[in-house]
């Protein structure tokens, strides 16, 4: 494809962010300063071709070949699917006598109390693949009843003839001693060195063994899926010429190894969302925000994260695979660090029908890259999200991903037509009913969202990036009553991009129990040591050359609740423990939750972490914008504007075309190769110095003071 690539200076950073979708693959390649990106569909058999197919595309636009790349960043929704359809290695759970059955009890939660026909979720692994051994570990970490090396062999040797590809192995109590899970893996390399084996001890060293378990079962089960994925990806980048080294986002928000990735792929679970986060922290930084909702829409799902302090807000337990509405406890508990959002099957390829109710429903059933919504004309014979808004004029069907897929309207009046002939509805009104739920969706989302975390909505500043959310984000701010919408430049493959901001970084945690009334300091000072040790050796692992940062953070609880809330702990602090600063932290953030303390109780800790990163990226000044005139418009047509419940006349503008300080006022759309923004007679938009479109309600000016503007940065 290449003849020859331009002379690069050697002094610029050529990286590479790769985001695999369950619709696009987007993939950005960053030269110095300048950005070339394009989206490709993701090609489900295997999944590097689309990567190499964009990668080609993207260094023929700079003038490179592959060969000029420094680094490689990629993120991929691969081991989600893997556990939500179901697709993973013929696995075998190891666990202690009488604790067989852990996974599929569960808790005792009900995730829909009233519903007397709960259907509970199927466990990962059938019981006919979990074994158990005899042995017994205490709470303390003292051994009760010791492991027996012969006992061990005898199940090895089953488990072999049985033809497992993964070994799991869960010990009561393995998070305070693993040496019991230790031996396990050494018989296993003696007697079956060809399984590949997860110790629960290694992957999740956490309280709580329904959660843990279902971590160590979930990691093995889709080991052998990802190392094979990952071992095709580094060699066909190998055979473009592809010399740098690979690394993959975690959970958690930052990169890790693509060795220690292949090691521990339950920590890619939610690897692109992630990133999607990180670039609307990075947006929120530039622009001096500290209350962001950031709004990620892609092909398959919309994800929502409230960003505090230009932080992403974290969590150490979340859910894949919900399998009943979306209520949280119906889906698979996996206990990593990772960042906290909301995610719902509400995606442009989010597939529409009629309940029993006669009601209009969206997702979670998506029709991906293959067939594709029926406008992509591949053969989908239902109405997904992406009919709507061709039908709606949200889209123009000649100029789709930078046109290079043509949009088939008359295919998606069919389909929303059959869709709307039960209620008695012609396509247009389909449309629109099909487009008020899946924003209604998303709206209650965001509200639950924002209300379990004590946060009020009105008062933030809304991120929307991905290449279906500035189609539906205006919208949702009417629902939500927020007042500003930033959509920054690369809004269409947002996640890729923010690959590439995020540091080097991985979080070691511990469940180790302690009251304050028994407070250690000098094994608080050893065990937070080991987990410095531990997060800053895989940090080194990135070929990590800046300054290691470390986060200290210890989850802390009264005696006799059930869970705790995180605390964070300055460096000092974590160095020289004193009960009464402990006491005083938890108090000040339990007040700040919970609005007062509780007298004469103790105090417990339960879980230790420490988070390794490198410093964030830069955030470059953002230069005042002076007030324009009004953007050049290219033409007009008809939008579907849903809170007037009539189609307007709306103004179109090329996104190139717009020069900073320039306004476009609504009803308008907003053009550009990988999306489409959505301008509704509610609000008008204004172009920033670094390319945000600043979208702003009517009744507001539709420019920034820049006296205000420079004090927020």
């Amino acid at each position: 494809m290449f003849n020859v690539g331009k002379a690069v200076n050697q002094d610029t950073s050529i990286r590479l962010g790769v985001d695999i979708g369950g619709t696009f693959t987007d993939v950005v390649l960053e030269v110095g300063e300048k950005q070339f990106s394009t989206k490709v569909l993701t090609t489900y058999a295997a999944p590097e071709d689309a990567i190499v197919d964009g990668m080609l595309q993207v260094c023929d636009r700079a003038g490179i070949v592959p060969a000029n790349i420094d680094r490689i960043i990629h993120g991929t929704t691969l081991a989600t699917n893997a556990l939500i359809e179901r697709r993973g290695a013929k696995t075998a759970l190891i666990t202690t006598q009488g604790f067989r059955d852990v996974i599929e009890m569960r808790t005792e939660s009900r995730f829909e109390q009233y519903d007397l026909n709960l259907q509970l979720p199927e466990p990962l692994l059938p019981r006919q693949c979990r074994y158990t051994l005899e042995e017994r570990i205490a709470a303390s970490g003292e051994v009760l009843i010791e492991l027996q090396r012969a006992d061990v062999e005898v199940l090895v040797d089953r488990l072999k003839a049985a033809g497992y590809q993964s070994i799991a192995v869960g010990l009561l109590h393995s998070y305070i001693n693993g040496n019991h899970e230790q031996l396990v893996r050494e018989v296993l390399a003696e007697r079956f060195p060809t399984a590949m084996v997860s110790l629960s001890s290694e992957v999740s060293p956490q309280m709580r063994e329904y959660e843990r378990f279902n971590t160590v079962v979930a990691n093995a089960y889709i080991k052998p899926l990802m190392k094979s994925y990952l071992g095709r990806l580094a060699g066909r980048l190998a055979e473009e010429g592809v010399g740098c080294k690979i690394f993959l986002m975690h959970s958690g928000g930052g990169i890790i190894s693509l060795e220690d990735a292949a090691e521990f792929p339950v920590r890619l679970v939610e690897s692109g969302p992630a990133g999607g986060a990180v670039f609307a922290a990075h947006i929120a930084a530039r622009y001096g925000l500290d209350k962001v909702l950031s709004f990620d829409m892609g092909g398959t799902t919309a994800k929502i994260c409230l960003i505090k302090n230009q932080s992403p807000k974290t969590s150490r337990v979340f859910e894949v695979a919900r399998s009943y509405r979306f209520k949280k406890g119906s889906g698979m508990p996996i206990s990593i660090p990772v960042i906290d959002m909301v995610e719902i099957g509400a995606g442009g390829g989010s597939l529409a029908h009629v309940d029993a109710m006669r009601q209009i429903r969206v997702g979670p059933e998506s029709a991906g890259s293959e067939p594709g919504p029926a406008c992509y004309g591949r053969g989908g014979d239902r109405a997904a999200v992406t009919d709507a808004d061709l039908v709606l004029g949200k889209l123009d069907p000649d100029n789709f991903a930078g046109g290079t897929i043509k949009l088939q309207a008359d295919q998606s009046a069919d389909v929303l037509a059959s869709l709307g002939e039960p209620l008695e509805m012609d396509s247009l009104t389909a449309a629109y009913g099909l487009s008020e739920v899946v924003d209604e969706n998303m709206a209650n989302a965001a509200r639950v969202h924002a209300v379990e975390n004590g946060e009020d909505l009105s008062e933030y500043t809304m991120i929307a990036f991905g290449g279906a959310a500035p189609l539906h984000a205006a919208r949702l701010c009417e629902k939500l009553g927020v007042d500003r919408l930033l959509v920054p430049s690369g809004a269409g493959v947002g996640s890729a991009i923010g690959f590439l901001r995020a540091p080097s970084s991985f979080e070691a945690n511990r469940s180790v129990y302690m009251r304050l009334s028994a407070f250690d300091a000098d094994h608080i000072r050893h065990l937070l040591g080991e987990l410095e040790t531990e997060s800053t050796r895989f940090v080194l692992g990135c070929d990590a050359t800046s300054d290691i940062e470390h986060e200290f953070k210890v989850y802390m609880r009264y005696t006799g609740q059930g869970w705790e809330i995180p605390v964070v702990l300055s460096a000092e602090q974590a160095r020289n423990p004193d009960p009464q600063t402990y006491s005083d932290l938890f108090e000040r953030d339990y007040t700040a939750l919970f609005g007062r303390p509780v007298d004469g109780m103790d105090i417990e800790i339960t879980v230790w972490s420490v988070n390794a990163t490198t410093p964030a990226a830069q955030v470059s000044p953002l230069a005042p914008v002076i007030e324009g005139d009004s953007a050049p418009v290219a033409g007009h047509r008809p939008v579907f504007d849903a809170a007037l419940g009539q189609q307007q006349n709306a103004a179109v503008v090329l996104r190139d075309n717009i020069e900073p300080g320039q306004t476009v006022i609504g009803p308008a759309v907003i053009t550009e190769d990988e999306t489409t923004i959505i301008l509704p007679a509610s609000r008008a938009a204004q172009l920033q110095s670094d390319g945000c479109i600043d979208i702003t309600l009517q009744e507001q000016t539709a420019t920034t003071d820049s006296a205000q503007l420079g004090a927020s940065t």
